[in-house]
């Protein structure tokens, strides 16, 4: 199923089956989506309808971690990352390299930055949680240095040290 869900992000195209997330894509307001796209889980479609909730509550700052079953498609590699990024903290960061150490591939941190960028479920694994190793916000979506992608990574960051800091008072 596609699923076309509103955010303060903007449109994300959201793709699933009876069993698990499978895409999660930033999509451009006003752009069309695929044929047979719908804007609203249908009645029963229990998977659809925890996506959505899940999702308001992230971006109302009620939710830290999703639930949600997801299935990246990718190499072992590529799965090895999306999972440490998952055990990266609502709030948190890190960087390329300590998720290549953390993999005990210390030399990989390049390889870490492609899988990275190749995440097909941003926001649920959490990809914008990753840094350059000087502290630098690094790329997102394809875009380095002042481009939507980074802008949008930026929100995500500043919404999370934003909820972080409105539960620690």
């Amino acid at each position: 199923m596609r699923l076309l869900l509103s955010s303060p992000v903007g449109p994300l195209l959201a793709e699933y089956d009876a069993e698990a997330v499978t895409g999660l894509r930033f999509w451009r307001q006003g752009a069309h989506p695929p044929a047979g796209t719908i804007d609203a889980p249908p009645r029963g479609d229990a998977l659809g309808a925890r996506l959505e909730r899940e999702l308001d509550e992230y971006f109302a700052g009620a939710r830290r971690e999703f639930s949600v079953p997801l299935r990246p498609g990718g190499t072992d590699f590529q799965r090895s990352v999306w999972a440490a990024l998952r055990r990266v903290a609502y709030g948190e960061t890190r960087s390329y390299g300590e998720i290549a150490r953390e993999l005990g591939r210390p030399g990989a941190s390049r390889a870490v930055g492609q899988a990275n960028g190749r995440n097909p479920i941003p926001i649920l694994i959490p990809c914008h949680r990753v840094l350059a190793a000087d502290g630098g916000i690094g790329g997102y979506m394809g875009d380095w240095g002042a481009g939507e992608g980074v802008a949008l990574k930026r929100w995500l960051l500043t919404h999370e040290r934003n909820g972080r800091a409105e539960r620690s008072n």
